[in-house]
């Protein structure tokens, strides 16, 4: 757990330090006194008597009381310091930037267990093993470099990784981006980046606190925690960004289904970031131009006025906006002709705002003046200005300081003149401003954080148990449930299904196709995989065509016998599940039939769902125009669309057991939707359930 001995430690121990620079210890010690660490320093070194500059201890058991303990020594010997720190030097915060622990083996991995139960066991807390440390404003506990000089409104960075926290600040620190802290957690043996994120929201202060909180993990540890405390953040007026890597899987999924082949963990991390309202991003450039934008202000609209002298960049940079979900709309009209007017030959205003390469100061200026106060239709403006080196653009520069100080709109700059204009850029940056230097970056940038809706209600519905869908699911045998029976947990959960019936006998086929009435459609029962064996028939018109059919699907290897169903015609839909380790089930919808692998227009999210959430995705989907209704064809029941994927995402909160569900396709109409086709498996034995997380 964060306390204040690991935030403001009174006195700080290093164990291990060192001379050498080269060397962990002796560059965390070097960085503590760089950065004007005021309480008492103290540094075990068994061999030398000095260390830069400091007397050293020779035995730890030399030392007072001491709150945090730095340590960059070997597993063992990390082991005996932690025991003696705890038990006699009342240590209550331990950074073990040491490596050779879990990541390194067996024998590292029980060292690594053993030091974080003493510390757990003592209430004290542990950051590590195998990480930077810890930077804040009251010591510089990193042994990397560059150490960033930190400001209250900075952002404050937790990541797993130590030097893809060193890449991210460098990278920040050239655009501008300012940084208030820095945790990296390394082995997380106790303490992760879902507990530091926690330590910030509980000690929020809105206008004291840093409002901005960047977020690189390489594992989610505790997804519940994660969306408790980035939601309670960001309801506060923090803002989020992230990148979860290891979205690709080593080995391919078994397609068993069409959510097996569409679902991966890629998208139960989007869809827990996008439940929480984090900025789901993958690269550091795109976390880092989130950062910047963040710091800058967020625009309250999509409209944006590129504003530029070079016309590349700026039909890349609407390129991106456009792909991002952006807008870039045109500008036309009367005072779009005045300022035209007042541009050199050959200006243009449609959007983007071309001043060529002529341009001037004050005629940047004009054209803010005119996207600020006069083009209702703009949101925000991106002002594109380099140097081809001819002259100086420190003036370019600073109208547009005094711009985006006095102007209600955002505005970004992209100054990608790193070379040529880079003394005029670090005097830009100096001021307290950030730079975008790739316009691209920018854009799509831009796009994920206008579409990423705030974080959802996480309140519960309460729900009532349905006591045969209980019985029914205990009575089943792990694996994939047999047609009849999954038609019968859709229907006890309130999903309509297709009128239905299973034979072995053509004489009850016939009866129950009379019943029915024609067209039918016929699958073979007992074989998985029906369309790699032709286990489907369609468009059953007739009893001569059912006798036909009938005797096909039961000289099918493995048939048990078929399964009639009344045909239904409609628009093809499609919801799923999928039980993603550690981050629980994942509901996917859109499209059905072969559109759902083909175009995998989707969109998924995390149970428990809410209307809100469901809603707002469908209508994110391409295909929604097909769903609302498109070029005199009349549309489906969007709200009964929703009410049954809310069902599925209730369902499986009843039936835990659901480790993949199938619902493909669903016949939709204007007046009703029918689940014609439904695979589940299930999962209740501990050792199949073990046998799915090692896959």
């Amino acid at each position: 757990m964060i306390n204040e001995a690991l935030i403001a430690p009174k006195g700080i121990v290093i164990v291990g330090g060192s001379n050498y620079l080269s060397k962990p210890g002796g560059k965390m010690v070097k960085n503590l006194l760089e950065g004007g660490y005021q309480g008492d320093l103290f540094i075990v070194n068994q061999k030398d008597v000095e260390v830069q500059g400091q007397r050293t201890i020779q035995n730890i058991d030399e030392l007072p009381e001491v709150d945090l303990a730095i340590l960059a020594v070997p597993p063992l010997a990390c082991k005996h310091a932690v025991k003696i720190l705890l038990k006699n030097k009342n240590t209550r915060a331990f950074i073990i930037i040491s490596a050779g622990f879990g990541e390194g083996g067996e024998e590292g991995k029980l060292i690594e267990k053993e030091i974080a139960d003493m510390v757990s066991a003592h209430n004290a807390c542990l950051i590590g093993p195998n990480c930077i440390g810890v930077l804040n404003r009251n010591y510089h506990g990193i042994f990397t470099s560059p150490v960033p000089r930190l400001f209250p409104d900075g952002c404050d960075l937790i990541s797993s990784s130590g030097s893809v926290a060193t890449f991210i600040m460098e990278a920040g620190i050239i655009n501008g981006l300012r940084f208030n802290s820095v945790f990296s957690v390394g082995n997380s043996a106790q303490t992760g980046v879902e507990e530091v994120l926690e330590y910030l929201d509980l000690n929020y202060e809105h206008g004291k606190s840093s409002p901005i909180k960047l977020l690189y993990l390489e594992t989610v540890r505790n997804p519940n925690k994660l969306l408790k405390h980035a939601s309670s953040l960001i309801r506060k007026g923090a803002c989020i960004s992230g990148i979860k890597s290891g979205s690709t899987e080593a080995g391919s999924r078994a397609a068993a289904s069409h959510t097996g082949a569409i679902a991966n963990s890629d998208m139960a991390v989007r869809a827990l970031f996008r439940k929480a309202g984090i900025v789901y991003c993958s690269s550091r450039a795109e976390l880092v131009t989130t950062a910047c934008i963040f710091n800058s202000r967020k625009p309250k609209g999509k409209n944006i006025a590129i504003i530029t002298h070079a016309g590349g960049s700026a039909v890349m940079l609407s390129d991106a906006l456009i792909k991002s979900g952006m807008n870039v709309p045109p500008i036309n009209g009367t005072e779009a002709d005045e300022l035209l007017a007042r541009l050199h030959p050959g200006s243009s205003v449609n959007n983007p705002i071309d001043f060529l390469a002529t341009g001037t100061a004050e005629q940047l200026d004009l054209i803010i003046d005119y996207c600020e106060n006069k083009f209702d239709n703009i949101d925000a403006m991106v002002v594109v200005f380099g140097s081809a080196g001819l002259f100086d653009v420190a003036n370019v520069y600073n109208v547009l300081r005094a711009k985006m100080e006095a102007c209600r709109k955002p505005i970004y700059p992209v100054l990608p003149s790193l070379v040529n204009a880079h003394q005029e850029i670090e005097e830009f940056i100096a001021k307290g401003y950030v730079n975008f230097p790739d316009e691209v970056d920018l854009g799509t940038a831009l796009g994920a954080i206008y579409n990423t809706p705030g974080p959802v209600d996480l309140l519960k519905d309460e729900i009532t148990p349905n006591k045969k869908l209980r019985e029914l699911i205990e009575r089943q045998n792990d694996g994939f449930l047999d047609s009849h029976v999954c038609f019968e947990i859709l229907s006890l959960s309130g999903i309509p299904v297709a009128k239905q019936a299973v034979t072995n006998e053509i004489k009850d086929a016939l009866a129950i196709a009379d019943n029915f009435g024609y067209p039918l459609a016929l699958k073979v029962e007992g074989v998985l995989h029906k369309s790699d064996v032709n286990g489907v028939l369609l468009n059953i018109r007739n009893s001569l065509g059912l006798q036909e059919a009938f005797n096909q699907l039961m000289l099918v290897p493995g048939s048990e016998g078929v399964l009639i169903q009344k045909m239904h015609r409609g628009l093809e839909l499609f919801i799923g599940v999928t039980h993603e380790n550690g981050l629980g089930h994942l509901v996917v919808f859109g499209l059905g039939g072969i559109f759902v692998e083909i175009f995998k227009d989707v969109r998924s999210g995390l149970v428990p769902l809410s209307e809100f959430e469901v809603r707002l995705m469908i209508r994110e989907l391409q295909a929604y125009p097909l769903i609302k209704g498109a070029r005199g064809k009349d549309g489906i029941d969007e709200d009964k669309f929703i009410e049954l994927i809310l069902i599925v995402s209730k369902m499986v909160e009843q039936l835990p057991e659901i480790v993949e569900l199938d619902i493909n396709p669903l016949m939709a109409t204007k007046d009703s939707i029918t689940a014609v086709d439904c695979r589940i498996k299930i999962a209740k034995s501990k050792e199949h359930i073990k046998s799915l997380e090692m896959n």
